[in-house]
């Protein structure tokens, strides 16, 4: 190999790391998902980010809110079925619940009655006022985004079996 073509594979090998190590974070598929640390119901503060490695759902939503309480039993059956699954984008599968219940006592009560099986629940009692919703760029709740193990957005907004469809489509076979 002469020293141009050797200069050349160098510039293209260090061009393409340097890429993929500035992926951009933004709430778009294809970027990485802006992290969110919160504290969950015994205090302690959750990051996202800690969460790498597995198959990720962001869930933002609130006790008092109908539409979220009404997806909950979707959100509870796709997590007993994927929860232990292998993807092609991640090991495992769960669901990082943001809620925005002014009330933590609402919030935890909201987590009890609905039976969510789930450890990852955090709470933003900014409500409305919360820094992630902006950051989310969210406007309405329940909101949603699909992250795979690198922490990259791969879809926005499952309801129903729209999760599960999406979920099966990445399942190791």
């Amino acid at each position: 190999m002469s020293i141009k073509n050797f200069t050349f594979v160098v510039c293209l090998f260090f061009s393409c790391t340097l890429c993929a190590q500035t992926a951009k974070i933004g709430t778009a598929v294809g970027n990485i998902a802006p992290n969110i640390a919160l504290p969950q119901t015994n205090g302690s503060t959750l990051d996202l980010y800690s969460l790498r490695g597995k198959v990720v759902l962001i869930d933002f939503w609130a006790s008092w809110c109908g539409p979220c309480r009404k997806e909950n039993p979707y959100l509870v059956r796709a997590y007993k079925t994927y929860k232990d699954k292998d993807f092609t984008i991640g090991k495992s599968f769960t669901i990082y619940s943001v809620s925005i219940d002014n009330k933590p006592q609402s919030w935890r009560n909201a987590i009890q009655t609905d039976a969510l099986p789930w450890g990852e629940h955090v709470n933003d009692a900014q409500g409305w006022y919360s820094r992630y919703l902006q950051l989310y760029n969210i406007q309405g709740i329940p909101a949603n985004f699909l992250i795979d193990a690198k922490g990259v957005i791969v879809a926005k907004n499952l309801r129903g079996t729209a999760l599960d469809q999406t979920l099966d489509r990445y399942l190791e076979r």
